[in-house]
């Protein structure tokens, strides 16, 4: 229903003066947002048209011109992606799973497929590395991820170099941080660190029959996706800045070095790095061509804490109301979408409309049945539904078929989600 047009447009959703509807009255936009999806069975995920644009806008601000490779992890909608990647300053995919990437790439009537697909994990499915081997265009337009020889033998094993055209692949080096006090800082994922590392490993892919080095990644996690702001903890965010400052330092170093290295060694065509939290640090290095973000486009609460931007509350999931066993006390159908990550307060969804509920802290979000307490509760009659936040952005996609992108109180456009089409990759 409805094409989706991400055309970032600054004044939709601010009023006169610039302000922006979500945070001056939090309770009428998301009341607008319940408008929109009335006669809707619950659970109902539903994002905000001049929201998404807005944050489509901030985006690409944020990056200075440089190309936005998109996070398919983030937004897990077909449509979304393609709506996106249609907005100037949007090029190529991040995805995540080596199938995902195939599905995305391959052409079809009713749609191109991408031309440029970065899968951003190392992979040991070898009946997906088989089924991309097999088909030309989508080798072409997917790129895979290496960070250990062991990995090429493992796509070596999935179909031999004598049966297959050169795939493409990517090295993937550690872009975390080792801080004086606090220890390792960032994720991890490669173990190729060091300009020696690096330089050993891009000479055995070259000397590897049926591979191509093309690019290389740095995610530097520790700054793309921590928060550098806290109101309860000022000191602790004070910490963070001091600790970003000091690895960012020591990664633009770094990376310049491997990359001095690597560029004698292969022709390569990209160096992303990044993340929505990092857009502008990256967008400064002239040595990164691409950046990867997607989850400031749905804006979900993990990005709450950041100084340097805020994106709209753009996507939310609201529930019914089924019960009340007491007179403060509601209870909604499902609600346990948790994200992942280390489990923790910060990782449920966030009751945000109607104002004044709280989750009970011995029952949480449950998979069949949430509670909610707060005066409001009195005024809230069963059969209505209550609206949440979730913590990570393209997550909620996998508990739905499809979700409503609303403008104005009404529904603008429906977008079927991975799950609708069938697909669950991981």
């Amino acid at each position: 229903m409805g094409a989706i047009d991400l055309s970032p447009v600054p004044s939709l959703g601010e009023r006169a003066g610039g302000e922006r509807r979500w945070e001056t009255d939090p309770e009428a936009y998301w009341a607008t947002i319940d408008a929109a999806t009335t006669g809707l069975d619950a659970p109902v995920l539903a994002a905000d048209l001049d929201a998404l644009r807005f944050n489509t806008e901030q985006l690409l601000r944020r990056a200075g011109g440089k190309p936005i490779r998109v996070a398919s992890k983030s937004l897990r909608s077909r449509p979304v992606l393609d709506a996106l990647l249609a907005v100037d300053g949007y090029a190529g995919v991040l995805a995540y799973d080596v199938a995902e990437a195939h599905w995305l790439a391959v052409s079809t009537p009713e749609r191109p497929g991408c031309p440029d697909v970065l899968v951003a994990y190392p992979s040991a499915d070898l009946g997906a590395i088989a089924a991309l081997a097999a088909d030309p265009e989508a080798a072409a337009r997917v790129t895979l991820m290496i960070d250990d020889a062991a990995q090429l033998d493992l796509i070596d094993a999935a179909v031999p170099p004598s049966r297959r055209p050169d795939l493409r692949v990517c090295l993937d080096i550690d872009a975390s941080y080792r801080a004086p006090a606090l220890g390792f800082m960032g994720v991890r994922r490669s173990p190729v660190r060091t300009r020696a590392e690096a330089s050993v490993l891009a000479v055995t892919i070259g000397g590897r029959r049926g591979f191509t080095l093309v690019g290389v990644m740095t995610y530097d996690a520790q700054i793309a996706g921590v928060g550098d702001r806290s109101l309860h903890r000022p000191g602790a965010a004070a910490i963070v800045r001091a600790m970003q400052g000091a690895s960012w330092d020591e990664l633009v170093a770094r990376r310049g070095e491997i990359l001095t290295d690597l560029r004698r060694i292969a022709d390569l065509e990209f160096v992303n790095g990044g993340g929505t939290g990092s857009l502008e640090r990256n967008a400064a290095d002239p040595n990164v061509t691409d950046i990867a973000a997607g989850s400031g486009l749905y804006g979900p609460t993990l990005f709450d804490d950041y100084s340097h931007f805020t994106p709209a509350p753009a996507m939310g999931f609201g529930l019914a109301v089924t019960r009340r066993p007491a007179p403060d006390t509601i209870t909604c159908h499902g609600g346990g979408w948790i994200a992942s990550g280390p489990a923790g307060s910060g990782r449920v969804p966030t009751p945000v409309w109607p104002a004044g509920l709280h989750l009970l802290g011995r029952e949480g979000a449950g998979e069949v049945q949430t509670p909610l307490h707060g005066d409001r509760a009195r005024r809230i009659p069963l059969g209505d539904r209550v609206w949440f936040r979730h913590a990570k952005a393209g997550e909620p996609c996998e508990h739905v078929n499809e979700f409503v992108i609303a403008k104005d109180g009404g529904v603008e456009a429906t977008a079927v989600t991975y799950r609708g089409e069938g697909k669950a990759f991981l």
